[in-house]
């Protein structure tokens, strides 16, 4: 695959960490044990539970681990991909600034390649784990890099005063990865209610608004920040974004969606944002579901048979299966459920007949959906997915 400039400076500087890229988990799992001795393979698989659902302490010791020496290049590269991706959005959308915030910079990889990408920018990287902003450092004397520096900072805490005129966070500002975001209004619709309380609690619950708050304080007027979290579920890209408009951030420019590799596994993550203050580009925030990959429904399915024999006739579990059940022609309901829980979610199961044939739909307030419809004579395989459904959501 060809490079563009750009990329090619950042591959380079990757291989000056010492990362390496691998595309298979196989490959990459021979190098993970010729690298690492058996202890520190025990302590990474600990602090990564302890990590999944501890404190922001255990996160802290995590990456406080990950930073030594031995082991960072070999953790950093099932990242490699996610660099190449990230780091360039970034570095090409840092062209004119003169200082530059990277929040949450970790052993500050990304951060010395801005710094060495614009010499004559000032470059500050800041970290809550202490071990990587000594790592970030190290590199950054053994690169001859005087632009940049390194500093332990956490936004739950406080912050240095100074100002920039560009921030970067990248996954560092919504911190709860397992958090579902915001529930729609029901599971017939992909629309939110504009709750302050549940908007407040998101915010809260994810440490967003506590820091987004900090970093704003530090941005010049005419600044800019640049953020990309995993926030790519509807649910949680909602509330990110009206914690943007709410603060008078602005939309720059089209966000855009980042689809990169963790060695086999694919990821798909962002928007990546470009924000400032006040008005932007006329670019309006968009509420909606992204398109997606569906079959689209075309409503002759009882005269064509399925693509494999064990294949149900049509099968959607993408946003646009919505559409697809609204649009089945005689449909008649044989069995429904719709579970409600304490905090307004629901879940939506319901078996029916519709031109002959069988189908099952699934809809909750989490944006999933999910339509699969077969010939009559394997209703009884829809009956077992229905079951299995509704004692697994009990």
């Amino acid at each position: 695959m060809a490079h563009s400039p750009l990329q090619q400076a950042l591959s380079d500087h990757l291989a000056q960490w010492g990362l390496r890229r691998f595309t298979s988990d196989v490959t990459y799992f021979q190098w993970q044990r010729q690298a690492l001795s058996a202890d520190d393979t025990a302590a990474l698989h600990a602090h990564v539970e302890k990590k999944r659902h501890g404190t922001s302490e255990d996160e802290t010791a995590f990456y406080d681990l990950s930073a030594a020496p031995r082991i960072l290049p070999v953790l950093y590269s099932q990242r490699y991909d996610y660099y190449m991706a990230v780091g360039s959005l970034v570095a090409a959308g840092l062209r004119d600034a003169t200082t530059i915030l990277d929040f949450g910079c970790g052993p500050g990889i990304l951060t010395t390649f801005y710094a060495r990408r614009y010499p004559d920018a000032r470059v500050i990287g800041i970290d809550r784990s202490r071990a990587s902003i000594a790592a970030a450092q190290r590199k950054a004397e053994a690169l001859h890099l005087e632009n940049v520096r390194f500093e332990y900072g956490d936004l739950d805490i406080g912050f240095p005063s100074a100002t920039y005129d560009c921030i970067v966070a990248t996954h560092a500002l919504v911190q709860s990865e397992q958090d579902p975001g915001l529930p729609s209004s029901s599971w017939r619709t992909f629309e939110r209610a504009h709750d302050p309380t549940a908007q407040s609690a998101f915010e809260r619950r994810t440490g967003l608004g506590l820091r987004l708050d900090r970093l704003l304080d530090v941005m010049s007027a005419s600044g800019r920040m640049m953020v990309f979290e995993k926030t790519r579920q509807l649910g949680r890209r909602i509330p990110l974004q009206r914690a943007f408009a709410a603060r008078g951030l602005r939309l720059f420019e089209q966000p855009q969606l980042v689809r990169y590799a963790l060695v086999e596994e694919v990821s798909d993550d962002g928007p990546f944002f470009v924000l400032r203050r006040g008005k932007g580009n006329d670019v309006a925030w968009n509420e909606d579901p992204e398109p997606d990959e569906g079959r689209p429904f075309e409503g002759t399915l009882g005269q064509s048979g399925p693509s494999a024999p064990d294949s149900p006739l049509y099968e959607n579990h993408w946003p646009s299966a919505q559409r697809a059940w609204e649009q089945l022609k005689d449909k008649k309901v044989i069995r429904e459920d719709t579970a409600e829980e304490s905090d307004g979610r629901q879940l939506h199961v319901e078996l029916g007949t519709a031109e002959g044939l069988r189908y099952l739909y699934c809809a909750n307030t989490f944006d999933q959906r999910q339509l699969v419809v077969v010939e009559a004579a394997r209703a009884g395989m829809l009956h077992t997915y229905y079951q299995e459904i509704i004692q697994g959501s009990a």
